[in-house]
């Protein structure tokens, strides 16, 4: 009697084992998704959106996350001109400045540069970019783009006395 209650229990506990078991199509099932990013930057937002390979079952993302600002790896920069004229005499200060952003990898980017200066003892971040007539938002592999900015600023506005270029960055939106 015991050997004929064991086959049963064995025989059960068998088919839950493995006629459970989900196929191996299921498992391996796997889906790209894109999750959004975003970054501040002077109250300036940037998007970064990533792509990741997960499981079929993982939910898509729907809010925007906040990121540290991802900076281009191996960024290097040259200063070619950076001069600020306090008073050129008509009633304005003008900021000028070009310089040399390079890309050394091999792969191109969108992005934007953001510079950290130093206005009459305040430090700030700042992209230039909108006033720029070279803005330099993206960058050719293993090239360089010259941020060329060139305005004047009334001093009825604001007046300025000594601005002075501490760091450039560049911030990456986009890897191409």
């Amino acid at each position: 009697m015991k050997n004929l209650l064991k086959f049963p229990l064995l025989f059960l506990t068998a088919i839950l084992l493995f006629g459970c078991s989900s196929s191996d199509s299921e498992e391996d099932c796997m889906k790209t998704i894109t999750i959004p990013q975003y970054y501040m930057v002077n109250n300036q937002s940037y998007s970064y959106n990533i792509s990741q390979e997960v499981s079929c079952d993982t939910p898509e993302p729907t809010e925007p996350k906040l990121i540290a600002p991802p900076e281009l790896e191996g960024f290097a920069h040259e200063v070619l001109k950076f001069e600020f004229t306090p008073d050129t005499g008509n009633n304005t200060s003008r900021l000028q400045f070009e310089i040399k952003l390079t890309n050394p990898n091999d792969y191109a980017v969108s992005g934007v540069p953001v510079l950290t200066v130093e206005v009459d003892g305040l430090r700030t971040k700042s992209s230039f970019s909108n006033n720029a007539s070279v803005p330099c938002y993206e960058i050719a592999a293993n090239s360089s783009c010259t941020l060329t900015y060139d305005q004047e600023e009334s001093r009825d506005v604001v007046i300025i006395e000594s601005y002075e270029l501490i760091d450039v960055e560049y911030y990456v939106t986009n890897e191409d």
